[in-house]
């Protein structure tokens, strides 16, 4: 099988289950080195290295907390020093709080902000630290959500729009970056049966299963395929872009 991506390094945010664990075992399919980072997770995390490892590339897995900024630069210096570069960089890791109105008398702001700190701030910060390393070519795909596009039900004001945010600020960072050939790009993931999303899952109402034009839940491999492509040599003309992987959710 032809590794397009061999002699590459990436790290993925959020590798250690998930859609984070399926697009880490993604690129290394294709060759690549991979840096996994995890926040509580230590054993899973772990697990995933080894079933990487075992696909015979090098990986490493760096505990830290994307709600911290401050600790980006530290994390795009570990990838560098354990691995040597960095190459591709994937910003998965995301909580997903919904189900409160923003006008709910218990709405739990200091959580919302949070989600804002790890989701939005914590990606931007990724972003700024690892353009400092990223060679002529790199690559940077951001994990977003079709509610950053369309907000289709109450409850996920706050959600959406720190994926939404992402979506502005991979526009601009395209437009800034393009002159390195660094692509920069979001893929919005769509209802997907995981570990974050089984939180809210039996809280939807049945709408919205019925708003999408597929009317199942997308895989993680189905995503993870989509962020691999856009991490490969073809797609080295796709900057600034929005690729739905949603069933049709957004259409």
């Amino acid at each position: 099988m032809n590794k397009n991506l061999s002699g590459k390094v990436a790290l993925v945010t959020g590798g250690s289950r998930g859609l984070g664990a399926a697009t880490a075992a993604a690129l290394a399919e294709q060759g690549a080195d991979v840096a996994i980072t995890y926040v509580a997770s230590e054993e899973k995390a772990f697990s995933v290295v080894s079933a990487l490892v075992n696909k015979g590339v090098r990986a490493i897995a760096i505990k830290t907390d994307q709600g911290d900024p401050d600790g980006a630069e530290l994390l795009i210096r570990e990838v560098k020093e354990k691995l040597g570069k960095l190459d591709i960089l994937v910003n998965n890791a995301a909580v997903a709080l919904q189900g409160k109105n923003i006008d709910a008398p218990d709405i739990d702001n200091a959580a919302m902000d949070r989600q804002w700190a790890i989701n939005t701030m914590g990606v931007i910060a990724n972003i700024r630290a690892a353009v400092k390393v990223l060679p002529e070519g790199g690559r940077i795909i951001s994990v977003g959500s079709g509610l950053g596009t369309r907000v289709a039900f109450p409850g996920t004001t706050d959600y959406a729009a720190s994926k939404a945010a992402i979506v502005a600020y991979s526009k601009g960072a395209a437009r800034d970056l393009g002159a390195r050939g660094i692509t920069v790009n979001v893929v919005q993931a769509g209802l997907m049966d995981t570990d974050m999303a089984s939180e809210s899952k039996d809280k939807l109402p049945p709408i919205i299963m019925e708003s999408h034009a597929i009317r199942r839940y997308v895989t993680v491999e189905e995503v993870a395929a989509a962020i691999v492509f856009l991490a490969g040599p073809d797609a080295s003309s796709i900057t600034g872009s929005v690729i739905d992987v949603n069933g049709g959710f957004t259409a």
